[in-house]
C-alpha cells in the first residue's frame, strides 16, 4: 500500500513515529495546508517521506498514493474524505469518524459508490487485549454495570479559560470532550454490547463546548455510564460487572494495558481489586500499530465484509454522539450545514 499523510500535527507525529515499523505500507507523500507546509517538510526529512504537497486534490492525481490516511481536525474529516473517495483512493481517517451521523452516512454510502474502503482508526477496537477482553465476557454472566472513565486534564485547559481556544476546545472544529476523550469509552461499549436504546449526556459546557460529561447509555438489561473530561482527572478505573464476575481495567481503554478478571465465589458481599488474574495479551505495540496493520491487511485482501462491520461500527458512534450532544445543547456548525 501506498500510502498519503494528510496533516502535520501532533496526531500525525504520532502516527509516523512506527508507520514504518507496519509491514505492506510505505509512505510516499504528506501534505499540509499552507500555513504548515514548512512542518510539513520537516517531516518528511525526518520519515523520508519523498512527496510534499500543498494541494491535497494534486497528490490524490498522483499514482504513487493508493491510500490516505487523515489527521487534522475533527470539523475537517468529512470533507477531506470525500474528496479522496472521489479520487478513488482507500481512506483512513483519524477518530472521531465525522462531525455528526449525517456526514458519516454520506461517507458510507460515497464509499458504497465509489467501491473504495474507507476506515476510522479507533485503537480501542484493535488491541490484542481488547480482543481477549470480548472473548472472556461471556464468564461474567449477565451484565449489570458498566463505568467507564477518561479523565485527562488538557495541557491546553488553562489557556482556554482564558480565551485561547485550541482545536480540541473548539466548536467550530467540532471539539470537546465526548469527541476527544469519551469517544473511546462510547467505541469501547458499541463494539461490546451494540446499541443502547437511550442516550443522555450531562455535560459541563463552557464556551459553547464541553470541557468534560457523563454519558449515559442504556441498555435492556444494564445499564452504562461514560465519564470524559478535559478539565479535571483522576486515577482511570474502567469495570464491567456482571452476575458471575467482574472485569477491571486500571488504564484508559484507548490503550487497555491490561485487564483483570474476577469472578464471583457466591460467598462474599464484595469483591476486592487485590482478587482475580491480571491478563495481558500486548506485544508492546504502539496503540495505533495494529489498526493501521489491519487497513492493511482488509485493502490488500479485499476484505469488505470486515471493512462493512467496522464502517457500520463508526457510522453507529456517530449517531448516538450525535444524539448525545444534541440533548445536551451541543451544536457544531457541520451540524447546521446541507451534507452535500
Amino acid at each position: 500500500m501506498k500510502l498519503g499523510i494528510v496533516g502535520a500535527g501532533m496526531i500525525v507525529h504520532d502516527v509516523l513515529s512506527f508507520l514504518s515499523q507496519v509491514n505492506g505500507i510505505e509512505i510516499t507523500a504528506i501534505c499540509s495546508r499552507k500555513s504548515s507546509y514548512e512542518k510539513a517538510k520537516q517531516l518528511a526529512i525526518q520519515a523520508q517521506i519523498p512527496l510534499v504537497y500543498e494541494d491535497l486534490e494534486a497528490m490524490l492525481e498522483d499514482d504513487k498514493v493508493d491510500a490516505i490516511y487523515i489527521g487534522v481536525p475533527n470539523d475537517q474529516h468529512f470533507a477531506l474524505a470525500k474528496i479522496a473517495l472521489l479520487a478513488k483512493k482507500h481512506v483512513i481517517v483519524e477518530k472521531p469518524f465525522t462531525s455528526n451521523h449525517r456526514e458519516a452516512l454520506a461517507l458510507a454510502e460515497l464509499a458504497k459508490q465509489q467501491d473504495r474502503i474507507i476506515y476510522e482508526a479507533v485503537s480501542t477496537h484493535h488491541l490484542p487485549n481488547m480482543l481477549h477482553l470480548k472473548a472472556d465476557l461471556p464468564k461474567l454472566g449477565e451484565i449489570r454495570i458498566v463505568t467507564l472513565n477518561y479523565s485527562q486534564y488538557s495541557s491546553r485547559y488553562d489557556a482556554f479559560k482564558q480565551g485561547i481556544i485550541a482545536p480540541a476546545f473548539d466548536p467550530n472544529l467540532s471539539g470537546g470532550a465526548l469527541m476527544d476523550l469519551n469517544i473511546y469509552n462510547l467505541n469501547f461499549v458499541l463494539n461490546l454490547f451494540g446499541e443502547p436504546i437511550n442516550v443522555e449526556y450531562f455535560a459541563n459546557v463552557q464556551k459553547g463546548i464541553d470541557t468534560s460529561g457523563i454519558l449515559v447509555l442504556d441498555y435492556p438489561t444494564f445499564k452504562c455510564v461514560c465519564t470524559g473530561a478535559k478539565d479535571c482527572k483522576a486515577p482511570l478505573f474502567n469495570s464491567i460487572q456482571g452476575e458471575k464476575g467482574s472485569i477491571i481495567i486500571q488504564s484508559s481503554v484507548s490503550t487497555l494495558l491490561n485487564y483483570q478478571l474476577i469472578m464471583n465465589d457466591g460467598l462474599r458481599k464484595q469483591s476486592s481489586t487485590q482478587e482475580g488474574e491480571i491478563l495481558n495479551y500486548s506485544e508492546g505495540k504502539h496503540r495505533m500499530y495494529d489498526v493501521f496493520v489491519e487497513f492493511e491487511r482488509i485493502v490488500r485482501e479485499n476484505d469488505r465484509a470486515q471493512a462493512l462491520k467496522m464502517l457500520e461500527l463508526s457510522v453507529l458512534s456517530m449517531k448516538v454522539q450525535t444524539e448525545a450532544r444534541i440533548k445536551a445543547g451541543i451544536v457544531f456548525p457541520a451540524d447546521l450545514k446541507e451534507v452535500a
